[in-house]
């Protein structure tokens, strides 16, 4: 029988005929923590079991709130590298490392065929590679650590055909924003999907990472783009383990198709409160912004901060500006490449790589009547510290040019 991707991985865990729908209890090749992991291990403490089964199979990586804002923030660390010790746990990746989705992927853990949870929801983002990964809660990874596998029923697919030519003005963010506006967010709700098409093969791997992290955001399990040239390149010196590639049959069954024509679109925004809250740029030209953030694990890529360098050159922002490298290893490129002196000039803020603002723990915490453009993947109110401050989505290039600006500006005028 044809299968879709996500079919043919739970066969292949299961050691048996899988289809969407069923129930089937299975091992993950690598389960991904991060500050939240201080939970997690007294959770697992309460299960009675003294090791953790696999512990080469666990993955943590301290991001959310680093360095430690506040005392319960360093003493949740301190707890969480006492059990990386006391565990043996050799893949932990401390403060000066980066973002957990970024890390993971620059360190070769995610890879084509892996089946990868994480307590966090934009696991979703390893897809890019070729893998099933997907979001799970707290007590979920407690349970793995325990006995080393977890249930999952198997979600339909979502095959989302990206055609056409994308314009120099377009990116992978400006995309996705588009298509959550279109099929709102819970259109896909516990569905995988599958993103093809003319876009997706000429994309690069950060672009495709964007669209799997926002996948979250339509509600889906998990992303996936199918395994190429440019993914065998990114991880021929990253690779951990071994892998095998799988594809979805070309006469797979799918639950729907959409097709979206890419060249027709604008930049995209999100407003308020919702992340399908979609419009164009134009809609929202001329207004006006306290605060620009450019980074996360959404857009803190080098193609990113290389899309902001490309309009903050030779330019001054008119508003805070914070920009957040989404991992020391891209803060270094990103010294090398000129960009962090661009941004420097420009009067733009270098943070540290971490989630920081995103979240709203710290470094770019928001005030009652403020409004932030930001390149991060979620909108709703309180997310950046403050329920009564406002957050628009965008791409790089439009944060940026919203920085120079001073109000939201097609990006397009400073290209």
């Amino acid at each position: 029988m044809s299968k879709t991707f996500v079919e043919k991985i739970f066969t292949k865990k299961a050691k048996k005929d899988i289809c969407a729908g069923e129930i089937v209890s299975v091992e993950p090749d690598f389960v991904m923590s991060h500050d939240n992991a201080a939970a997690i291990s007294r959770t697992f403490k309460k299960i009675g079991v003294k090791n953790v089964k696999y512990p080469e199979r666990v993955v943590i990586i301290l991001d959310h709130e680093i360095p430690a804002p506040k005392e319960s923030s360093a003493t949740n660390h301190k707890e969480i590298r006492e059990f990386v010790k006391e565990q043996g746990i050799s893949n932990f990746f401390d403060i000066n490392n980066g973002i957990c989705h970024q890390v993971f992927t620059e360190q070769g853990f995610a890879l084509p065929g892996k089946l990868i949870v994480g307590s966090d929801s934009h696991t979703t983002t390893y897809g890019a590679l070729g893998a099933m990964s997907a979001g799970i809660g707290r007590s979920e990874v407690a349970s793995i650590w325990a006995t080393g596998e977890l249930w999952f029923q198997i979600p339909e697919t979502i095959k989302i055909i990206l055609n056409g030519k994308m314009p120099e003005y377009i990116t992978a963010k400006d995309i996705a924003l588009y298509i959550i506006g279109q099929i709102r967010s819970d259109g896909a709700d516990y569905k995988a999907v599958e993103f093809v098409g003319d876009i997706v093969s000429h994309i690069s791997i950060a672009e495709r990472m964007v669209l799997c992290n926002m996948a979250a955001e339509m509600g889906a399990k998990n992303g996936y783009v199918q395994p190429d040239h440019t993914t065998f390149d990114y991880i021929k010196e990253r690779a951990r383990t071994e892998y095998e590639t799988l594809y979805s049959d070309k006469d797979a069954k799918y639950y729907k198709t959409i097709e979206f024509d890419i060249s027709k679109i604008s930049p995209s925004i999100a407003k308020p409160h919702t992340v399908d809250n979609y419009a164009p740029i134009e809609e929202l030209e001329g207004k006006t912004i306290d605060q620009a953030l450019i980074g996360t694990c959404t857009n803190g890529r080098l193609i990113d901060l290389e899309m902001a360098a490309k309009i903050l050159k030779g330019r001054k922002v008119k508003i805070r500006t914070l920009i957040i490298p989404a991992s020391w290893n891209i803060y270094r490129e990103a010294i090398k490449k000129g960009f962090i002196e661009i941004f420097i000039d420009a009067g733009a803020l270098v943070l540290n790589p971490g989630c920081g603002p995103c979240l709203g723990a710290h470094m770019g915490v928001m005030a009652p009547g403020e409004k932030t453009f930001s390149t991060a993947n979620r909108n709703f109110k309180g997310r950046m510290g403050c329920r009564e401050a406002e957050i628009y989505l965008g791409s790089p290039l439009s944060v940026a040019a919203c920085a120079i600006a001073g109000k939201i500006t097609d990006p397009r005028r400073f290209l």
